[in-house]
Formats: C-alpha cells, structure tokens, sequence
C-alpha cells in the first residue's frame, strides 16, 4: 500500500506521495490513513467545476485535482483578477480545501504556474498569483510528460524549460518524440489548445399555446399528460426518469398558477404523474382559478436520475414477493408534504448511534453511506437502541473481560452466553485536537443472553488500563 496524497501538515513532516505507508507509519507512528477513493475524487471535481460555473462559462476539469477556467471577458465583474481570485480562492477555501492558483495566456502554463510556481505554491486570500513570472524558470517536471520521459530529460542535462526551449525543435523531436514538442510549444504558448468547457444537459421541457384560451379542468389535464407524454420520450432516450415535475399554467390576463410534485422513485409514466397532479389540485387549499382561461401550459422536469428498463417476465416473482410501495408513499407525500413522509437512511458513521436517521422520502441516500449489516443469528446489531446508551451495574472476572452478571432498572440478570467484544474506536476527528491530546473513549460491545433468554447489547466504555482506571458500563439496544 502506497500514499496516494497527503495533507500539509504530513508534508511537512518529511512525507511524500508514493511512499509506502509502512515505511510512513515507521517515521510517524500515530498517522491517519484512509483508503483512496478515486472515483469520489472525479465526483468532488465536478462538482467544483459546476461551483466555478459562477465565476466563468468556460470551465474544464483537469484530472486528478486541477480545474482551469478560462476568465476571458469575467474578470471586470468581480473588479479585476485578483478581486475575482480572492472571492473564488475564500468560496473553496470554505469548503475546507487549498486552492492553487494561477494566471498566464495558456491553460499548459497556468498549470505549470500553479504546481511549480514557487515553493510554497498554496496562495493564502490576500495574495495574488504572480501573473508575471515567466515558465522558462520552471523545473522541467512542469513540462508534464511523464516519469520516463522527465527522467530522460534530467539524464541529458536538462533542468528548467528554459534548457529545453533555448534548443532547435527538430534535434529535441528526433530524441525525445514530437509530442514533447507539442507539449513545450502548449506550454510556452505557441500552440493554444484552448479548453474544452463543461456542457449541462438541455433541460426537460414541454410547452403547448392555444389559440383559445381553456378553462375546463378535465381539457387541462388533457394536455397536461400529452405534455407529460413528450417529457417521458425525452427522458426516455437519456435513460433517465424524472423525480420532480412542475406545471406552469399561463392565464390570459398575465397571472401564472404552479404545480409542482415529486416522486419518490424516477418515473416516466404519465398516468402516475398525472394522478400524482389530481392529488395535488385536489390538496390546493386555494383552488385553480383559471379566469378567462389558459393559453399556455408548460412542463419542466427539474429533477431527473437514471432509469433503466426492466424485462417484467424476469422480475413477477420479486415483484410478487416484494411490493412496492413507491406509489403510496408519492400520494401520501403530495397530499401531506414530503417532509411529513420519513424513512430510514443510512449515515456514514461507524457509531452506532450515528449510523441510522430519518429523512424525507424524497430525499437520495448518501453515497457514502454504509451498508447494512449482514442478517444472523443473533443478528450484528439489535433493531432497538436507546438514546442516550443506560448505565448499567456490571460484574466482571477482570476489569477488561466479558461481563458475568449486570443490574439493570432494579433487576439482575445473570449472563449464560455472551460474544464480543467487538471494538469501536471513538471519533476523534469530531473533538477538536482529537487526534492528539483528546481522541475520546473506545467501546467494547458484547452481544449477551441472560437466564431468561432476553438478548441484551452491552458495552464497556473505556479500555481499562490504557483510557480509564474505572470503566463505565452501559446497555445500548435489545434484541428481538
């Protein structure tokens, strides 16, 4: 296992991507590693790429943490560029990560600037990048190239760009391959590639005018589905389905009536999403007034997710086994609210107590969730847990074993079986200074069955010895 990036405070202990994590733990002990997730990396980059979207049109990402913004025509919005580096650089900064920034007259060199410009190259808010410094004083690891071809550059005596630019192109083609050309070309801007921006999807709309204005309700809904029916064909050949859907109804006399529903799974069909609309019509505390009528009538799909066909003769049985009571709860949330519909969600915790919450139907689960865990007999985790945990009177064979007896509410209960312990080790990152000096207490569960074959989950909060001289212990849950 090797580190893939590290924080500033891991640098400056001595540590340097690539190193084998073994040899890291070695020099620094008590280090905190996670596991590399590259795809959620891509996510949080496109993400900050539509956030930049604020700042200029022209937005490309630049894996794996690079963005480049092409500022032409922007920069007098926010009273110049270093007025706009500073609002962008506080805007990521808020989001707890350092921005390196900088400006040149080609996307290859304000990279270079921005990864080799200069020792400390994280720009704090009140500096601005130095638009001035020229690429040729780069190192030639700004060139981009690749390890091995760096590594042939450094054997042949070449240390900065400018070694490499003071040379005829043809000599450096013929022993280092055109495409180190092309990219010191891109880099000393002879050749700009210019970036590619980031496109959105067009949006989800349908629309209908009328010669003469309609009133009546079953015409408009009439042509709500037939909207509906179009929006679907173009969902459709996305592979998506929409999961909300709003009504604009345009009045002759200027006024506009919305509907708006949503769904707790992506659909396409019209026949529920125009049911889901009745509900809403029926649940109006101020009922459609359409006046003289209605001469247009459009729908968007604010809201879409991906939906993928199933084969219904493969899927009776689940269905059969499983219902789905999508439908239910999309009535239930048009009629009540969506906030009044709640359902179990997984958090990502590995506390207990943080591991589970209510939300609203409508809302997706986090990809960061963690999964359930494996039924069993008896299962990993009770379906009961008490908020906050009970103190509980334990009896043990040694302050760090397994619990004998325990005295809960006034009763005793005396332990026949028991498994464990299973060690949860306390969330340090929530404490500040957590990592060094205050990290909090681990927790020892034990799953156990008294005389009376009641299932309990205790668990001893504390490692006897090594966190506290007098563990406390406490009942979390009960099993079925």
């Amino acid at each position: 296992m090797r580190i893939a990036a590290l924080d500033r405070r891991a640098e400056r202990l001595g540590l340097e991507p690539g190193m084998m994590l073994a040899d890291a733990r070695g020099r620094v002990p008590g280090l905190a590693a996670i596991p590399h997730d590259p795809a959620a990396d891509a996510a949080l980059l496109d993400r900050l790429a539509r956030l930049c979207g604020d700042y200029s049109p022209g937005v490309q990402t630049d894996p794996p943490d690079g963005l480049m913004l092409d500022i032409t025509g922007c920069a007098h919005l926010w009273g110049g560029e270093a007025a706009m580096h500073i609002a962008l650089s506080r805007r990521i900064g808020a989001l707890g990560l350092t921005l390196r920034a900088a400006l040149a007259g080609t996307p290859d060199a304000a990279r270079a600037l921005a990864r080799f410009g200069g020792p400390d190259k994280a720009m704090p808010d009140h500096t601005m990048p130095d638009r001035t410094m020229d690429v040729r004083a780069l190192p030639i690891e700004a060139l981009a190239a690749g390890e091995e071809k760096v590594g042939a550059l450094r054997r042949a005596g070449f240390r900065t760009i400018a070694d490499l630019a003071a040379l005829p192109s043809a000599p450096v083609a013929a022993r280092f391959g055109a495409e180190t050309v092309r990219l010191l070309d891109r880099l000393l801007g002879r050749e700009d590639p210019h970036i590619v921006p980031l496109s959105s999807p067009a949006p989800i709309r349908a629309a209908m005018r009328f010669a003469e204005p309609i009133a009546r309700t079953d015409s408009i809904l009439d042509v709500i589905e037939a909207l509906v029916e179009q929006a679907a064909t173009q969902l459709a050949g996305r592979g998506e389905g929409g999961r909300a859907f709003a009504v604009q109804l345009h009045r002759s006399d200027g006024h506009i009536a919305r509907l708006s529903i949503a769904t707790g799974a992506p659909t396409r069909d019209p026949a529920l999403v125009l049911r889901l609309l009745r509900e809403r019509i029926d649940s109006l505390a101020d009922p459609l007034d359409p006046g003289f009528g209605y001469d247009s009538i459009t729908l968007a799909v604010p809201r879409t997710e991906p939906l993928f066909e199933r084969q219904p003769e493969l899927e009776a049985h689940r269905e059969r086994t499983r219902p789905d009571i999508g439908a239910l709860l999309d009535r239930l949330a048009v009629r009540y609210g969506a906030a009044s519909v709640l359902r179990f969600t997984g958090e990502d915790s590995h506390q207990p107590e943080w591991a589970g919450t209510l939300a609203p139907t409508d809302r997706p689960p986090s990809p960061s969730a963690r999964p359930a865990p494996e039924p069993g007999e008896p299962p990993l985790r009770p379906l009961l847990l008490f908020d906050p945990p009970q103190p509980v009177e334990v009896l043990a064979a040694v302050p760090d074993g397994p619990p004998r007896r325990f005295r809960w509410r006034g009763a005793a209960h005396h332990i026949v079986r028991q498994e464990g312990p299973e060690r949860i080790a306390p969330p340090w990152w929530r404490r500040k200074g957590g990592h060094d000096i205050n990290p909090g207490l681990s927790r020892d569960y034990y799953r156990v069955e008294d005389e009376e074959g009641r299932r309990f989950w205790l668990f001893r909060h504390g490692l006897y010895g090594r966190e506290t001289g007098a563990p406390i212990w406490y009942v979390h849950g009960l099993f079925a």
